[in-house]
Formats: structure tokens, C-alpha cells, sequence
């Protein structure tokens, strides 16, 4: 698959940039085939699959059982075959069921096998959950992901994002775990045609600044993005660091960054305790000491699971008022 053949540039949606991108892959490459669990539907994985059932036909895109391990079994031997399945497990919880299949064996082959033969599968998966969807339902497991060798877990914040970080998931010879945020399916915003492929572990400065480093990831970023906009009111003048792949991270710009604003807090859609925060905070500590005013904050959900009800669920989830608060903190701080 070709790294940039880009056509002309238009708005569509995060929902939709995902949907053709994959639209795009079973195009251009036989060896790709998607299934999983509601794919086949009338409006497919919300929206993300709608019509390719129909265009591509059942030997292409299938609708599957309940039955999570066992179909992650059959991808990972359909990757060790040469195909290339896109396997969507609708809710990042639902991937629980199939960890003996994505740790102990989509992330080893390549190592056991001495490097000769790779493991080409992509697992798409969604975190944030809604309006009552509980603690079954919303599941942030990135950072238990990120933990493993052998995989590579992506977290896209914008619909040009998810497009081209999502054909580069699939061209990529390792397990790719795919990780959507529900918030931002109706996010909408200028996206090429045609195929363009974002490097994995690579992060992007989205808001350049001086006063202090923002990292963040997923939802996070278009938070952390608002949030900065009105501390600039205030003088105080934020870098914004999307990581985009939270495994590998890119510790080179993260390194950058804090060297030339002295302060850093990060943003971590996921549980405060061994989350992706913690690892950027652990890796600040360790190699950029001596550029850091202050200490390393971080906001992320607390330790517990999401309530069902709306109203706890309103007080769960980080705002854009707290990291106001907690950067206005940090970067008055001597």
C-alpha cells in the first residue's frame, strides 16, 4: 500500500474517516478482510462499518457470534497465514474475553518465531462510555495493552487522525490494537482522499508554546486543545503534545518539549494508577529532571468504576474547567 496518494481535501467526520479508511484497505489489498461482532448490521459498528457488507460481500466483511477468544484465535492464524483481518471487538472490555489470544499469542509469534514471520492484525475497539453505559461498557484497558511487549496500541484524537493512523495499522506487520473514542465519532474536520498512512509511535505538536507542555491523548486532545485556548487569555502559554500511539510513545518529543517549557502536565483518558500518565510522568522524572520546574501533574479518571447513573457519571469524567485549574496550578507554581 502506497505511504501518500492523497486527492482533494474535504470535511468529513471521525465516524466516517474510519469507515473509509477501511473501505480503502479491503480496495486495495485482497489479503484484507474485516469482521467481528454487529459488523454485518443495517448501520454496522455505529456507523464505522455501514455498507461495506454489501460492497465488498460476506467473504469480506462478516458479521460473527459471541464468541470473543475464539475469534481472535482465528485472526491471529488468518495473520500467521498472510491475510490481513481487521477484527472488531465493539468495546474495549469485550477484548478481556480474548487476552490469552492477544497476549499470549498475537504479541509472541514474531518473537518466538525468531522475527521471521509477523503477526498483521489490527483489533479495533472503543472506550468512553455515555449515558449509563456502567462499568462493563467504558472500560479504559489501553495502559494493561501498553504493558505488553509485542503490541502496539493506538489512540487517534481527530478524524485525519484516525484515517491515516488506521491504514497504518493494517499495512503493519505487528498486532495493532485500535483504540476509538465514542466522543468524537461526530467530530468533523478537513481529511484528504485517497491513501495517506501516519507513522505509528510518532507524536505531533498540535499547539506550539512556551509556558508549559500539555501531553495527552485521545479525547484529551481536543480538551487539552480548549483548555489551552483560554489559558492564553490568562498568559499563560501551553504546548499541546498529541501522542496519537501510546505504545511505543514517542519520548523524543515529549523530551523536546518539556526542555523548552519547564513544566509538563499530562492528560491520560484512562485510570489514574499505572496508566499512561504515570509512565510519561515516570519518564519525565527520570530523564528530564533538571528541565523541570515543578512537578509532573496529572489528570485522568479516578480509580473506579464508571457509575450507571448520569449524574455520578457527569462528576467521573475529567473537564476542560479542571485542567484550566490544575495547569493554572502548575505553571504559577515556583
Amino acid at each position: 500500500m502506497p505511504s501518500i496518494k492523497t486527492g482533494k481535501i474535504r470535511k468529513i467526520t471521525y465516524r466516517e474517516a474510519i469507515l473509509e479508511a477501511q473501505r480503502i484497505a479491503l480496495d486495495n489489498d485482497p489479503a484484507v478482510f474485516l469482521f467481528g461482532e454487529g459488523v454485518g448490521g443495517p448501520s454496522g459498528v455505529f456507523k464505522t462499518t455501514a455498507g461495506l457488507k454489501e460492497e465488498f460481500g460476506l467473504r469480506r466483511v462478516m458479521d460473527v457470534p459471541v464468541c470473543e477468544n475464539t475469534l481472535t484465535g482465528i485472526a491471529v492464524g488468518a495473520a500467521l497465514a498472510g491475510m490481513k483481518p481487521v477484527l472488531i471487538h465493539m468495546f474495549t472490555d469485550f477484548m478481556l474475553m480474548a487476552m490469552d489470544q492477544i497476549v499470549n499469542h498475537a504479541a509472541k509469534y514474531k518473537y518466538v518465531f525468531g522475527g521471521k514471520t509477523g503477526v498483521p492484525l489490527t483489533i479495533r475497539a472503543i472506550i468512553g462510555g455515555r449515558e449509563g453505559a456502567g462499568a462493563q461498557h467504558s472500560q479504559p484497558i489501553q495502559a494493561l495493552l501498553s504493558h505488553i511487549p509485542g503490541l502496539k496500541v493506538v489512540m487517534p484524537s481527530s478524524a485525519y487522525d484516525a484515517k491515516g493512523l488506521l491504514l497504518a495499522s493494517i499495512a503493519d506487520s505487528s498486532p495493532v490494537i485500535f483504540i476509538e473514542h465514542s466522543w468524537l465519532y461526530d467530530q468533523e474536520e478537513p481529511v484528504p482522499e485517497g491513501v495517506y498512512l501516519l507513522p505509528l509511535g510518532k507524536a505531533v505538536v498540535k499547539r506550539s508554546g512556551r509556558g508549559i507542555t500539555i501531553v495527552a491523548d485521545s479525547v484529551m486532545v481536543p480538551m487539552a486543545l480548549a483548555a489551552s485556548s483560554a489559558l492564553d487569555k490568562e498568559g499563560i502559554d501551553a504546548e499541546v503534545i498529541d501522542l496519537r500511539t501510546v505504545k511505543p510513545l514517542d519520548y523524543e518529543t515529549i523530551r523536546a518539549s518539556v526542555k523548552k517549557t519547564h513544566r509538563a502536565c499530562v492528560l491520560d483518558f484512562g485510570y489514574k494508577c499505572c496508566g499512561i500518565g504515570s509512565e510519561v510522568a515516570a519518564f519525565l522524572a527520570e530523564e528530564c529532571f533538571d528541565s523541570l520546574k515543578g512537578p509532573v501533574i496529572r489528570i485522568a479518571l479516578p480509580d473506579i468504576p464508571l457509575p450507571a447513573s448520569p449524574a455520578l457519571e457527569a462528576l467521573y469524567y475529567p473537564s476542560v474547567d479542571e485542567i484550566i485549574t490544575k495547569v493554572r496550578g502548575a505553571f504559577h507554581r515556583v
